[in-house]
């Protein structure tokens, strides 16, 4: 048998590592070639032909492995840069304006008296990364389909608005109501990309650092799969994600690469603009981060490019035979090119060129301004223009540009490089005047003495803006633009839910069925059913909803290339390249970020797509609350489930499944629309509701949230003449009290109602007590509808005062008020003020725990039993019945121990 050695065990990243040696007399003259290599003519010159031979092995397609990090030097080497197409001196002239405009409109916002301040530094580093872009490459919507999709970095959006200044897009007022966007109404602009706050302009929120550039990735899945599917012709839309280097710490930028590579996604190109900062200090000051970015990058599988130096530096490196100065970059840290960004010429002369007699002669016919300005590759318009058209033009993998540029750029040496830079708000007369000359802007000495500095706009006639007007034209129109052009759908009939209102009979399903079942019936329609996207983390057996896999699919660009275990069964898991359901794995970041881009296509690309996403209901508003928030900014749409909802009833899980709050966090969401439905009927009504305000004529800018819960109940039919009115808004009378003298009311909300139905029985039987059972599916849209109403009345003290909804439909009713749900006690004490009685409500607060329901409900107070001691309490509050009645119904009912509770139903995960 050969020994470990006479096998020559090979550690190669990915490829088998037991390689036998056939011919050990070859493989000796290649180690002795490399040895003579590296005696000969050193360590270097081995190294430079080394990946020489790599490079050949690929081209031979030879697998070998992928090196995780290359030279600290561009990717695309100077003999292999196409074309420039542009005129590169007017573009100087136009990014000089728009660089200056961007500046003003920033220090005049922190003008005195408004103080309101924005960020320079971070669009004076990529200038030339956009200029480029608007120039050469973002196609616009012109064309009627979406144009490319573009998430601009959200602290250089000061330089967006200026470009839009320059073409005519935005006015000076606009421009100086930067920030002031009710005071200087209707010119204010916001602070940020926000579609919500301007929905003619921004398409993206970006602003929350690391979801842009995860939304990006599945923005561009999103395109495939609407592609895919025949809902829209997205080939030529490409994904453009404007990114910072200290964002790429949030997990969420990194998070989702491999995505991306899996499926291929050669239409998303992220530029990573690497000014080595930020916002208080060094990105790797000890480090490199371009180079641990393109290890991360490479290693999940995308096409990297990196954009370091400028053309001042071509000939440098021409003569690096030695490779002495390529050394000298992989070595210096990024903190010390910082330095190097804020010293002079002559200290980096000494610092970095003067340690090694090469080096220094590299540089011996060159003056200390010129040491000074060789520069950062993602400052040069043609090497930009290289990197952009090969990331446009390579296929099979998504591509990142990583550019190293200065933060601050232009701006001054009491701009460039500082680490205060990020935080920097105004300029000095000083920097202003050496900014202009640095610029070349036409402005005075006066100008600047006397007042605000004033804007620049070379004239509409001017050759500069004409070129700019020129090149949008041949890209296809202005951006950012957002454009809303999708029709509203044609909705279901009545007839599509009659299954749910028939309710369960004698069967007993979960809400989450119930709703499961309603969807069923609505992608049966033919005319929005294609257009349902189904979206779970890897839940979809949990929520009932596997019995989709055979018929609607599950989307895999690459379809199913192997056999499924499951094959033989009925339910049996089903890939397809035009499968309509996205499975993303155990990401809810991933599944949010589906729902964003298929909640907003109805304006992305015209094409509505109704999203329906479900999760287990903890790790949405808690775990991925703040895209919940880009939701709304982004003005998306669609049905958000939360599913195995509340505090008890999702049992044996404990803890960290125990969702007892979500309706609260959902409540802060402007743009949500919550609701805890009962039974089947509310959740068709609501359901029905939601695709008219959503999809339907006048579409409402909103998203729904549903929780449902996975506790088998039965399900009543719909009550005659029920109250659809009262179902939408939050609260109806579900049932009224049919026994007893002694008059109170029960309001409950999703699981809970059966439990006040309960405790309705035991009050009418044992206590003499006629209670109203209220179902309030939205404890959430009754507060909102309150305070609204508060608010009119506010302002509107001569005409007559208004009545929240809440409290005219509970007016008359006679009795305490005693609220429960699966629920903390915030959520129904939300409308506590409002209720026109005597209110106590009782809830889930505290930690979750694994038990039975029954025992978990006993526990928190909130079970049937403890519905009725609540209803006495308040009754003998009132003087209604004796308060000695309150021992004996907690002695009878057992209230103080836990274990004397019966178990309640048990299983029923959908």
């Amino acid at each position: 048998m050969a020994s470990g050695s006479d096998r020559n065990p090979i550690i190669i990243g990915g490829l088998p590592s037991q390689v036998p040696d056939f011919d050990p007399e070859e493989t000796q003259e290649w180690l002795d070639s490399l040895d003579a290599a590296v005696d000969e003519r050193g360590r270097e010159r081995a190294r430079y032909l080394m990946l020489r031979l790599i490079e050949r092995a690929r081209e031979k397609r030879v697998a070998v492995p992928e090196m995780r990090s290359t030279d600290y030097v561009n990717t695309i080497a100077t003999k292999d840069e196409p074309f420039f197409p542009g005129d590169e001196e007017i573009e100087r002239k136009v990014l000089n304006a728009t660089r200056w405009n961007a500046a003003v409109m920033v220090s005049r916002a922190q003008r005195p008296g408004i103080g309101v301040g924005g960020h320079i530094a971070t669009f004076a580093s990529s200038a030339s990364l956009y200029d480029v872009g608007f120039n050469h490459f973002f196609r616009g919507k012109d064309d009627g389909l979406g144009g490319d999709q573009i998430f601009f970095q959200g602290h250089a959006s000061p330089g967006i608005y200026a470009r839009a200044f320059l073409l005519d897009r935005l006015s000076e007022a606009q421009l100086d109501a930067f920030r002031q966007e009710k005071s200087k109404a209707p010119n204010g602009l916001s602070s940020y990309p926000h579609p919500r706050l301007m929905p003619d302009f921004w398409e993206f929120p970006t602003v929350s650092m690391g979801l842009g550039p995860l939304g990006a990735i599945y923005q561009a899945r999103m395109n495939r799969y609407m592609e895919a599917r025949g809902i829209a012709d997205t080939s030529q839309s490409h994904v453009w994600a404007y990114l910072g280097d200290g964002e790429m710490d949030e997990p969420e930028s990194l998070g989702q690469l491999s995505i991306a590579a899996r499926e291929g996604l050669d239409n998303l190109t992220f530029v990573v603009n690497c000014n080595l900062q930020r916002l208080d200090g060094p990105v790797r000051g000890n480090g490199k981060i371009i180079q641990e970015l393109e290890s991360q990058f490479r290693g999940a599988g995308w096409n990297v490019i990196k954009l370091v130096w400028d053309r001042s530096w071509d000939p440098l490196l021409a003569q690096d035979r030695t490779g002495i100065l390529v050394n000298k970059l992989n070595t210096t840290p990024d903190g010390q090119f910082q330095t190097y960004a804020t010293e002079s010429g002559a200290y980096i002369r000494e610092h970095f060129f003067g340690d090694d007699p090469r080096l220094r002669d590299m540089v011996k016919d060159m003056t200390d301004d010129q040491v000074l300005h060789l520069g950062r590759g993602g400052h040069d318009h043609k090497k930009v223009y290289a990197a952009y058209a090969a990331a446009k033009a390579h296929k099979g993998q998504p591509t990142v540009i990583l550019a190293q540029t200065v933060k601050g750029w232009t701006l001054g040496p009491n701009f460039e490089g500082r680490n205060a830079t990020h935080q920097m708000k105004k300029l000095t007369v000083e920097d202003l005047k050496r900014f202009r000359d640095r610029l070349h802007i036409p402005i005075t000495d006066k100008q600047l003495d006397e007042g605000y500095p004033p804007y620049y706009h070379p004239g509409r006639d001017s050759e500069e803006i004409q070129y700019m007007h020129d090149r949008r034209k041949g890209l296809g129109g202005y951006v950012p633009t957002r454009v809303v052009r999708a029709k509203p759908l044609v909705l279901p009939e009545d007839k599509t839910y009659a299954t749910a209102k028939k309710g369960s009979g004698q069967q007993s399903i979960a809400t989450t069925m119930a709703f499961v079942r309603i969807l069923k019936d609505l992608m049966r329609d033919k005319e929005i059913g294609k257009r349902f996207v189904l979206i779970a983390p890897d839940e979809y057996r949990t929520f009932g909803m596997d019995a989709f896999f055979p018929s609607a699919k599950i989307y895999n660009p690459l379809g199913q290339q192997y056999e499924a275990v499951d094959r033989d069964l009925l339910l049996a898991y089903k890939e397809s390249p035009t499968g309509q359901m996205l499975h993303d794995g155990i990401s809810e970041a991933g599944c949010t970020a589906s729902l964003i881009a298929a909640g907003s296509a109805y304006a992305t690309h015209g094409e509505p797509l109704i999203p329906v996403y479900v999760f287990y209901s903890m790790f949405g508003f808690q775990r991925t609350g703040d895209q919940f928030w880009q939701m709304a900014d982004q003005l998306a749409r669609g049905f958000v489930l939360g599913a195995t909802a509340g505090r008890t009833t999702l049992t044996g899980e404990g803890l960290q499944h125990a969702d007892g709050h979500s309706q609260l966090l959902a409540s802060t969401n402007p743009g949500c629309v919550a609701y805890d439905p009962a039974f089947g009927y509310e959740i068709a009504h609501i359901v029905k509701d939601g695709l008219r305000r959503m999809y339907g004529e006048n579409s409402e800018d909103v998203f729904y949230y549903l929780t449902v819960y996975n506790e088998p109940i039965q399900h009543p039919a719909e009550p005659e003449n029920v109250d659809v009115e009262g179902i939408l808004k939050g609260v109806y009378r579900f049932k009224s009290g049919e026994r007893g003298m002694i008059p109170a009311q029960i309001m409950a909300s999703g699981v809970a109602v059966p439990w006040a139905v309960e405790a309705q029985q035991i009050l009418a039987d044992e206590w003499n007590v006629k209670a109203d059972v209220w179902s309030a599916t939205s404890w959430n849209e009754l507060r909102r509808e309150a305070v609204e109403v508060e608010q009119y009345n506010l302002l509107h003290p001569e005409e007559e005062l208004r009545v929240p909804y809440v409290t005219q439909k509970l007016s008359g009713s006679e009795g305490p008020f005693v609220a429960v749900s699966d629920w903390m006690r915030s959520v129904p004490d939300q409308i506590a003020r409002w209720v026109p009685g005597a209110y106590q409500s009782l809830g889930a607060d505290g930690f979750g725990f694994a038990d039975t329901r029954g025992a978990a409900r006993r526990f928190f107070h909130i079970d049937a039993q403890s519905i009725v001691l609540a209803v006495l309490t308040e009754l003998a509050k009132e003087g209604r019945i004796d308060r000695s009645v309150l021992k004996t119904a907690i002695d009878r009912y057992e209230l103080l121990d836990v274990a004397a509770a019966e178990p309640g139903a048990a299983g029923g995960d959908a």
